[in-house]
């Protein structure tokens, strides 16, 4: 259950920055109160999603590559090189992941009539109608999970994660178009 948030309640991470407060009080551990957060909440946040994803009978990251080809522009296949690049996983991995989707019947893999050397991946009928669900409770899921702040927190905070991503140079290319 979500609660709402409370100026003067403490979080996991003030209580570890008031430790080092006692233990380094010549060290400035302010940015690791950021990063706390960053970590804690990913935790917190992807172990919800993953919760609400099983009960559709996915995986994480089995969610995070038919998501992937659905937001590419379905019916258009993407090569697996597309795939590791719009991903945060290595072309191994993706390829190990790709072989359990082709044997859950939800992806396809084939041979680009183009370019021989390459493989394209698509979304089968049945992994189309799944990723579709899968995402609607997905983002009801995200929404309730931000429930605690307002519109204009969540546009802030936005804003603020998008700068901090891009003065990390965290960037993807547009894609391709349907």
């Amino acid at each position: 259950m979500l609660r709402r948030y409370d100026h003067r309640m403490n979080d996991a991470v003030d209580v570890i920055l008031s430790q080092w407060a006692r233990a380094r009080p010549d060290l400035d551990a302010s940015p690791m109160g950021i990063f706390g957060r960053l970590t804690r909440g990913t935790r917190l946040l992807s172990r919800s999603a993953a919760e609400r994803l099983a009960e559709e009978g996915l995986e994480l990251w089995e969610f995070d590559v038919l998501a992937t080809l659905r937001r590419a522009g379905h019916p258009r296949p993407l090569s697996a090189k597309e795939l590791v690049s719009m991903t945060m996983v290595g072309s191994a991995a993706m390829t190990h992941r790709v072989d359990r989707l082709v044997g859950r019947g939800l992806v396809t893999r084939e041979v680009d009539p183009d370019n021989r050397r390459r493989t394209l991946v698509g979304l089968t009928p049945e992994g189309l109608a799944l990723v579709d669900r899968a995402v609607e409770v997905h983002v009801a899921n995200e929404a309730r999970l931000l429930g605690g702040l307002d519109a204009g927190e969540r546009e802030q905070l936005a804003g603020l994660m998008r700068k901090l991503l891009l003065s990390l140079d965290d960037t993807l290319p547009e894609g391709p178009r349907g």
